[in-house]
């Protein structure tokens, strides 16, 4: 993520509009991040089940991100970056699992699982706003504006996606139970391989 300071003499306005830049920057810069959005796309096909879980995510989030970037909650970093590959392998295993008739919360009641997630990729972000840092009089306005960036870039990046499925429904045929599990398969072996990579390095 590319750093940006925050001059700590800024007006509130200007603190609120370079965090949400910052917010917006740093989801789409954040491979694993987009990486689970895209397979929570994959697995979720509903679109208003899927905003819900998504503003889950960001919900959950905001309120780790908060905890940490104020000091009441200290994780160390490379555990929490362990702990979102593996979310990401959770999501990859759930789409292989193709639509059995089990319930499972992933596809039923997926914000609650992106809830659960969200509490931990929280703290991932707090580990990149702290390399940061944020103005000592604005935080408050720095913490919601990056949230909403966070929030808008999601969307914004499930928008796309849903405008390239469009598009390929329309030139081609749809896209067949096959092709979810081989893009599952691909999204399962990227996360592992960061699984593997941010362990042997605790």
């Amino acid at each position: 993520t590319a750093v940006q300071n925050i001059p700590s003499e800024q007006t509130t306005w200007s603190v609120f509009t370079a965090s949400f830049q910052l917010g917006f920057e740093h989801i789409l810069e954040g491979w694993d991040h987009l990486l689970f959005v895209f397979a929570l796309f994959v697995l979720v096909r509903d679109p208003w089940r899927l905003v819900g879980a998504v503003t889950a995510f960001t919900l959950a989030h905001s309120i780790t991100l908060a905890l940490a970037t104020l000091g009441f909650l200290n994780v160390p970093g490379p555990p929490v970056e362990a702990v979102i590959a593996l979310s990401i392998v959770f999501l990859a295993m759930e789409i292989v699992k193709g639509e059995d008739c089990r319930f499972r919360l992933s596809k039923q009641k997926p914000w609650i699982v992106c809830f659960g997630f969200g509490l931990l990729h929280g703290l991932g972000f707090a580990g990149a706003l702290a390399e940061i840092g944020l103005p000592s009089n604005d935080i408050p306005a720095a913490l919601l504006a990056f949230n909403l960036g966070v929030e808008v870039g999601q969307l914004s990046f499930i928008g796309v996606l849903a405008l390239l499925g469009a598009t390929l429904r329309f030139i081609a045929a749809p896209v067949s139970h096959r092709a979810t599990v081989i893009a599952a398969y691909g999204i399962g072996s990227v996360s592992m391989y960061w699984l593997i990579e941010r362990t042997s390095s605790f």
